[in-house]
């Protein structure tokens, strides 16, 4: 019985990953992550592990080296993960699908989809292994300039950043991520934009 509690810190990673997607998701949803339906074995596994170390680090008045980073499961961001409106809105953002968590499934392959969901962008993102990164010389002083990923390409003007700052600059201008996860043809979908509702550029 002992070790149906998800936070017991002698439940080493390899413990987990024997265990089935089912019996993760049960002992996730017990540690409070949420999206766990979506969520795939290794990042069931890295939630239960955050879970755990959140609950050392709460015990011990320390915090977790990692615990709270943005974008984690369970981070929706200061709107919830809903859209942000505006005089510039577009009519691709009024057409898109609102996804507010890793709950939200696509009502069809395809569909444009919206959020602001930090946990939903950093998974559509880690699932393509893109980082998160900027242009190079579009900074504005100390803040960071246009928002990108990297897919592993060759582009030289690309800097990396963490998602931490990366979060903080998509919050602070007020972006929307409009993306797509496959396309019609259900093949994995890279496209992504950044929009603003106050402007026309992002």
């Amino acid at each position: 019985m002992s070790n149906e509690t998800p936070n017991t810190p002698d439940l080493r990673e390899t413990e987990l990953r024997d265990m089935t997607v089912d019996v993760l998701r049960d002992k996730a949803k017990d540690a409070g992550v949420e999206g766990t339906s979506s969520m795939k074995k290794e990042d069931l596994v890295r939630a239960l592990s955050a879970a755990a170390r959140r609950g050392d680090s709460a015990a011990d008045g320390n915090a977790e080296e990692g615990a709270g980073e943005a974008g984690q499961p369970g981070d929706r961001g200061p709107d919830d993960g809903h859209l942000r409106t505006g005089e510039q809105t577009s009519r691709s953002l009024k057409y898109s699908q609102e996804i507010t968590s890793l709950d939200d499934d696509p009502e069809r392959q395809g569909r444009s989809l919206a959020t602001t969901s930090h946990e939903v962008i950093r998974r559509w993102a880690e699932d393509r292994d893109a980082v998160p990164a900027t242009v190079e010389g579009t900074e504005h002083g100390d803040h960071l300039g246009v928002l990108r990923f990297d897919f592993g390409g060759d582009s030289e003007n690309l800097r990396h950043v963490s998602w931490d700052e990366w979060f903080a600059t998509f919050d602070a201008r007020k972006l929307n991520f409009l993306y797509q996860e496959e396309r019609k043809d259900g093949n994995q979908s890279n496209f992504f934009r950044l929009e603003s509702p106050d402007r026309e550029d992002a």
